[in-house]
């Protein structure tokens, strides 16, 4: 069985859709798994035993590009049985469609009969989860998933993490609190970077060290909680937002003893590693992309106006967030058994 997957646009939901890969292969022992995805994902599908290979899709998220699609399938026309498509726009189906996979699955959405040939019909109240919405394509329409879900694992290789350490001067001779202080959803999704410094003070002070990751975009904000703490605990933290490759921060995050997020695709990254988490919740909810492992602790004020989902504050107070004390974080994270090591 040859199941070719075409990939979703963001880092959490790449990370989630390792629950597909994982009931395909029981389903279908010895079936081959290849992704078409952005080249961004390279790094975490590199890290996914489940997956053969990954096949770097040249669009940027949201462009059409006829030709380009066409061109794309037609190179791999003839080498897959089954096609499964994660995303529900039109523009998602075109690939499969002109490989000629035989048989090419998903969700209705966008007006895509006639390019999908197994088009199943979605019961948000039967699948609640996006990892039951993935998984339930593994299977024939009305089937029961298999319980327990399986969750999201990244494999790590020591070579590839002890040159991430060796390349940014890190040490493992301290515990590693890793904070998540971004969220490319929105500011909704970001709890206050004053209150991550608070968490970091306290942890500093425990005898931890603290090591920030995000984008280049929230280089800004791992700054802004660096600047909020004083000299000599300041040395004890490392803003790594920005600097560091996808590959790098996963490798990096491996080493955590505890890691603090928004609702973001490191949370998820930092639950497919299996790191002791506080996931902190604002605009949006536990109870659809939950983070998916064994020590998880969620923090969230559930207030009337939550979860929205907006990027932004209807309100422009953004107290979902804001009025979350960093103490019910600490707490949190006193909950968690650590430290407990490199895995």
């Amino acid at each position: 069985m040859r199941i070719l997957i075409i990939g979703p646009s963001w880092v959490g939901d790449m990370v989630m859709a390792q629950t597909l890969f994982e009931c395909l292969q029981q389903r279908h022992p010895g079936c081959v798994i290849d992704v078409l995805a952005p080249e961004w994902s390279r790094p975490l599908l590199e890290r996914m035993p489940q997956v053969r290979q990954a096949l770097s899709f040249p669009l940027g998220h949201g462009a059409f590009e006829l030709a380009t699609r066409r061109r794309i399938g037609k190179g791999l026309k003839g080498q897959y049985d089954q096609a499964i498509l994660l995303p529900n726009s039109l523009k998602s189906a075109l690939v499969p469609f002109f490989a000629d996979v035989p048989q090419r699955t998903g969700w209705r959405g966008e007006f895509r009969y006639g390019l999908l040939n197994d088009v199943r019909v979605l019961d948000k109240q039967r699948y609640p989860l996006m990892i039951e919405r993935f998984m339930a394509l593994a299977y024939a329409p009305g089937a029961e998933l298999p319980q327990p879900y399986p969750q999201p694992r990244l494999r790590i290789e020591e070579q590839s993490r002890a040159q991430a350490l060796a390349q940014f001067g890190l040490a493992l001779d301290r515990p590693v609190l890793a904070l998540c202080p971004g969220a490319e959803f929105g500011e909704s999704k970001r709890w206050p970077s004053e209150h991550y410094a608070e968490v970091a003070e306290l942890r500093i002070r425990e005898g931890w060290q603290v090591w920030l990751f995000g984008s280049k975009k929230d280089h800004p904000v791992g700054e802004a909680i660096r600047g909020r703490l004083i000299p000599g605990l300041r040395e004890e933290s490392f803003n790594l937002c920005g600097e560091t490759s996808l590959a790098q921060a996963i490798d990096l995050l491996s080493c955590a003893d505890a890691v603090v997020s928004n609702d973001s695709g490191l949370m998820h990254v930092a639950a497919a590693l299996n790191r002791p988490l506080v996931a902190v919740y604002g605009s949006t909810s536990p109870g659809f992309t939950p983070p998916l492992a064994d020590q998880v602790e969620v923090v969230r004020l559930g207030l009337e106006c939550s979860p929205c989902f907006e990027r932004t504050c209807r309100f422009g107070h953004y107290n979902c967030l804001r009025q979350l004390e960093p103490k019910r974080v600490f707490d949190a994270l006193q909950q968690l058994d650590t430290p407990i090591g490199v895995d």
